[in-house]
């Protein structure tokens, strides 16, 4: 089954909003066994849409189409399909009744523009959606289907789900697709592809490899289809094993497990507590250490200490050091770190100063300097990074960093036997 998404909608175009609806369809078509070949954003015209189906039934079987769909008079997604498929509008007493049904639950009238919203294309299956007003439609023609869908995420989900996914399975029965996912952490693409280029060019035919690359990540997803669900899930798990003992140092999880959520599965597995002492980035790697669920586990809190004042009241940074070396420098994150420790009463402390930019920097120190120690009674490592002047990209790429050295940290000094190290291997994605 091959398939085209459009999606209508100038916001789209114009970038008021950001089409997440393809993203999700895409990845749900895929497990179905779909081929999604192309995907088209167009405006809220007729020609539009109209240009955009002819040429996706030319080359795919099924065609989705979300947006355009209402009680407003922009939405004009079914007549144009109505006028498209030379079939006639008529009036649909069952979504008019469903209609009139909701809003008396909500103690609402309804308006001429509801009635208006329930003449459909005559040849159009309706698709029962619990998530709002305007129905789906369904429509065959010459072996091809158009499905049409609100654009609102959550009416485009349910009808998915619930409607459209099951009656595809049944006309078009695939072969199954299985997914597994690698997640990496502190090389570059170039460098990991170099590094398992063996395993990748002696990859079985059905077997496929994509790098998907990040801030500081970089996911490989590995893709299998053409046999039964079972040796696909042994021959896709071969390949992970093999690429695992490749990239030890480097794999953090599987699927979709976040960084941060990682991090706390080896803080817990070691029973150790960890706080944040930050300057240029402002508190943003407590708040994603702490953004995990049961995070009070582990992480104690931040000190966001911003001044040269507070970096000597609240964590103990001595003024000399300041004076003599500046606030961004290997000395001073380093006493920001124990002072972390003493003040927050941790196991571990990490700590983060640095000239994120745009503006600030010296001959010495240029934006996109940052330092970062990490510390606990006894060890301590720094890290030194220097990036660009984008100072949002340069915060962010700061704390994927600093989650790395936790979690390098936690296994180099806090080694565990009998333990997979936190990687957490979810639900297999078919």
């Amino acid at each position: 089954m091959t398939v085209s998404i459009i999606t209508i909608g100038d916001e789209i175009l114009i970038g008021q909003i950001i089409d997440t609806n393809s993203a999700w369809m895409g990845e749900r078509l895929n497990e179905i066994g779909a081929s999604i070949e192309t995907i088209y954003s167009v405006s809220d015209t007729k020609e539009g849409i109209v240009d955009a189906l002819k040429v996706a039934l030319q080359k795919t079987d099924v065609v989705l189409l979300t947006g355009g769909l209402g009680p407003t008079k922009d939405d004009i997604t079914k007549k144009t399909i109505a006028e498209f498929l030379d079939t006639p509008m008529e009036f649909h007493e069952e979504t008019w009744e469903r209609i009139q049904t909701l809003f008396k639950r909500f103690g609402r009238n309804t308006t001429p523009a509801h009635r208006e919203q329930c003449y459909m294309p005559a040849s159009a299956t309706m698709l029962l959606n619990k998530r709002g007003t305007a129905p789906g439609m369904w429509f065959e023609k010459n072996g091809k289907i158009i499905v049409s869908m609100p654009g609102v995420p959550a009416e485009m989900k349910y009808l998915m789900a619930y409607e459209v996914l099951p009656k595809l399975q049944q006309t078009f029965p695939g072969k199954p697709i299985f997914h597994r996912t690698i997640l990496t952490v502190g090389e570059g693409e170039s460098r990991i592809a170099a590094k398992i280029a063996t395993i990748e060019s002696n990859l079985p035919s059905h077997i496929k490899l994509a790098y998907l690359p990040g801030l500081g990540r970089v996911r490989l997803r590995l893709t299998a289809s053409g046999k039964t669900n079972e040796q696909l899930e042994q021959d896709l798990e071969a390949q992970v094993q093999a690429i695992q003992q490749i990239l030890p140092e480097l794999i953090y999880g599987y699927e979709k497990e976040p960084l941060e959520s990682a991090i706390g599965h080896l803080l817990k597995a070691r029973g150790l507590t960890v706080g944040t002492a930050e300057s240029c980035t402002g508190g943003l790697l407590g708040h994603q250490i702490s953004s995990v669920s049961g995070a009070s586990s582990y992480f104690e809190g931040s000190i966001v200490a911003y001044s040269y004042r507070l970096k000597e009241i609240l964590l103990g940074v001595l003024p000399d050091t300041l004076l003599q070396c500046g606030a961004v420098s290997e000395e001073t994150v380093l006493e920001m770190a124990k002072g972390a420790i003493a003040a927050l009463g941790t196991d571990i402390a990490i700590s983060i100063s640095g000239i994120a930019g745009p503006t600030g920097g010296t001959t010495d120190k240029p934006v996109g300097t940052i330092w970062l120690a990490i510390a606990d009674k006894e060890q301590t490592e720094t890290l030194k990074l220097q990036l660009g002047k984008d100072r949002q990209r340069n915060v962010q790429y700061t704390c994927v960093a600093g989650l790395n050295l936790i979690r390098q940290f936690l296994l180099k000094y806090y080694p565990l036997e009998n333990v997979n190290e936190g990687l957490i291997q979810q639900e297999k994605s078919v």
